[in-house]
């Protein structure tokens, strides 16, 4: 080992003197925001971007600020399903997150590009320094609880947030499947390596409930919800059914308008 500068910055040895904050960032000077909250999952296509949505509204309706930072930069589904379709504006100081209709403020790649519809084609680091700059240079002002909506894996994205926002706590998203809960073990893993706290699990997709016999049916096989919070070792766990009506909410732009009642337990074990 070479001879200690006392210069954190500069070395790349890791020691018990090193601060293990030093690589968080500090937001845009105009911003304070207590309480930050990652949505993760290993695999895509579980609905974290659902999740986000429903913590969010019930936030707002809990008369928190809240705001949502799209870190999915290559597939943002936020600003669509809050029904957002004018551009994030900016001025010297910055930029200034879209503001949704009952006061969620949001900033997504989708309000900064012309054509929502063409791809992302950038590498991981490119990816990873949009991620960071929707932290250090966007004006949030006021936030009570920031809502990050992670994409899927272990890549670049994730371990920017982590080291470089200071995350309270992860929401983790699974699905009944084994495949999925195998791969969303590494998510859970990569949180614990990164110390950073394990709040809750959400399954979603958990059941379909007939609307005509009013009987659950587990359409993707039965629950492993208890096994993967009991692994995580957190208590707060809920299940999601698949719904219907909480999608057409979503393709319409009225996320808002939804009956978030289930995810009220989860809220409040990732909040107090």
């Amino acid at each position: 080992m070479s001879e200690c500068t006392h210069n954190c910055s500069t070395c790349g040895e890791s020691c018990s003197k090193r601060d293990p904050q030093s690589l968080i960032e500090p937001p845009h000077p105009l911003s304070q925001i207590k309480k930050v909250i990652a949505v993760v999952s290993g695999k895509g296509g579980v609905g974290k971007s659902s999740v986000t949505s429903m913590l969010a509204v019930l936030a707002r309706r809990r008369g928190l600020e809240t705001a949502i930072l799209d870190a999915d930069i290559t597939g943002p589904s936020i600003p669509t399903a809050f029904g957002i379709k004018t551009r994030a504006q900016g001025g010297e100081d910055g930029l200034y997150p879209v503001v949704s209709k009952t006061g969620v403020k949001i900033m997504s790649l989708n309000l900064l590009i012309d054509d929502p519809s063409k791809p992302v084609i950038w590498r991981g680091p490119v990816i990873a320094g949009a991620v960071k700059q929707f932290w250090t240079d966007v004006i949030w002002g006021d936030v009570d609880c920031m809502f990050v909506d992670m994409p899927p894996g272990t890549g670049d994205v994730p371990l920017t947030v982590f080291q470089s926002l200071p995350v309270d706590g992860i929401v983790v998203v699974t699905s009944p499947q084994e495949l999925v809960s195998t791969i969303v073990d590494k998510a859970v893993n990569m949180a614990e390596i990164m110390n950073i706290p394990i709040l809750a699990v959400v399954e979603n997709y958990s059941y379909f409930k007939c609307p005509d016999c009013g009987g659950e049916h587990s359409i993707f096989g039965p629950s492993r919800l208890n096994e993967t919070a009991d692994a995580c070792g957190v208590k707060a766990r809920t299940r999601l059914p698949i719904d219907p009506a909480f999608a057409l909410l979503c393709d319409k732009g009225q996320v808002e308008d939804c009956d978030p009642a289930a995810m009220e337990a989860i809220f409040d074990a990732i909040t107090q």
